[in-house]
């Protein structure tokens, strides 16, 4: 089914004021539950809503949201969702930090000879409780280790609510295994608070070690998490229902893919609704009620859209040996040959002993043997616009290595033979 073919909708739609439109959001949450209806069903529903529409002009909205069930139902599997392609700008998460003590550690705790500031951190929450350490006191704090707390504050996050927090050592803790963190404070880039942490820890790891000196660690002990651990304290304003536009930044810029959400949104709602500002954004028109804000954008969020391709790539990890290719990476005509050069270096010392009564002395002579073998390879011809599939087939036929597979892709990205990029990570 076309989109075209809804044009008197459309056209009800795209020329009423920004306050009707946004009235007509309304209808929105029905087409969101008859996406899932089948095409039989689909189309029942669709004649009911013409009649409407023709009988009752005033229910245009109604006409809208069939179409929009509709639609969702007749695009191509291979489309995306808009809430998987872009992301609403304002809408985001917000980092947070705080430094805190962890206590109740089982002798596992920071060795406060080497590490000072934990001692201080110790008394400064001993004062504020009236107690009062002597100074220059000799205090040797086993169970108690200073660490760094972090997490994500995510939009929308209200007062009261809770957010899961990583704990991790900073000085030289053996294990947070059994701890319990104190109250800390976490906030954000601009100095306020916007969550207060406490709790038990979680620690997937532990450490033990025996009288004689030996040791074993599993995982990594020095951190661990707090599920809840943190209660919200103050709301981070988003900006999300200010304004007559929303901008929509796509979380891989790419121009086919834009132009893509853009043709979509205007098609189904109106020209103009939509304006693409650059490969990466796309500004919306939006209800000023926030309310029919968030129905408009669910309806959004879930549209079918298909995303461009990317780019052809190649993707080596030097240091691993991983090796991805892209789908769409091809290869001009070239033949290669890659040769495996082993160099032997073997040290025989031998001692030189002097004959008797010579005066000579005792030496060790170094002795080195040198030698060099190449094993020959077969030469494998790639023809015009070879595929990712050609390429694997041919370098596991001659049973390259992964480090010789990096090498060839190298020398045939230099060539100017291989058509993608070549990423080196």
């Amino acid at each position: 089914m076309q989109v075209t073919g809804s044009g008197s909708a459309r056209k009800a739609f795209a020329a009423t004021s920004p306050s009707g439109r946004g009235a007509r959001v309304q209808g929105f949450k029905a087409a969101g539950r008859s996406a899932s209806m089948q095409g039989g069903a689909c189309r029942r529903q669709f004649a009911v809503a013409h009649r409407g529409y023709r009988h009752r002009g005033a229910n245009d909205w109604l006409l809208l949201a069939t179409l929009l069930a509709c639609m969702f139902l007749s695009l191509p599997t291979q489309a995306e969702r808009l809430k998987d392609l872009a992301s609403i700008q304002g809408v985001r998460s917000n980092q947070l930090i705080g430094y805190g003590l962890v206590v109740g550690l089982n002798g596992s705790g920071d060795q406060t000879t080497q590490t000072p500031f934990t001692v201080q951190t110790f008394n400064n929450m001993l004062a504020q409780f009236g107690i009062k350490v002597p100074p220059g006191g000799n205090v040797q704090l086993k169970n108690v280790a200073a660490v760094s707390v972090h997490a994500e504050l995510p939009p929308f996050a209200k007062p009261g609510q809770t957010i899961d927090i990583t704990i991790s050592s900073i000085g030289n803790a053996k294990s947070l295994r059994g701890g319990s963190l104190l109250m800390t404070p976490l906030k954000g880039i601009d100095g306020n608070v916007y969550a207060i942490a406490q709790g038990n820890l979680v620690v997937g790891g532990f450490d033990a070690s025996g009288a004689d000196g030996s040791r074993i660690t599993v995982n990594v002990p020095s951190a661990g998490r707090i599920p809840g651990g943190a209660t919200v304290e103050r709301p981070v304003p988003s900006g999300f229902d200010q304004g007559n536009y929303l901008t929509l930044n796509l979380n891989r810029p790419d121009f086919t893919t834009a132009k893509n959400i853009v043709d979509q949104i205007n098609d189904l709602l109106g020209p103009g609704v939509a304006q693409a500002i650059d490969g990466g954004s796309i500004r919306v028109s939006a209800p000023l009620d926030p309310n029919q804000r968030v129905d408009y954008l669910s309806i959004l969020e879930n549209l079918q859209v298909e995303a461009g391709k990317a780019v052809a790539k190649v993707i080596i990890n030097s240091r691993t040996g991983t090796i991805v290719i892209g789908q769409d990476v091809k290869v001009q005509p070239a033949a290669v040959t890659h040769g495996s050069l082993t160099v032997t270096i073997t040290e025989d010392p031998i001692v030189s002993q002097p004959e008797a009564l010579s005066g000579g002395q005792t030496a060790v002579v170094p002795r080195s043997r040198v030698g060099a073998e190449e094993e020959a390879k077969p030469m494998f011809k790639f023809g015009p616009g070879t595929s990712l599939d050609e390429i694997v087939r041919a370098v596991n036929q001659v049973g390259a290595a992964p480090s010789d597979l990096m090498a060839i892709l190298e020398a045939l990205k230099q060539a100017g033979a291989l058509q993608a990029d070549l990423i080196v990570i």
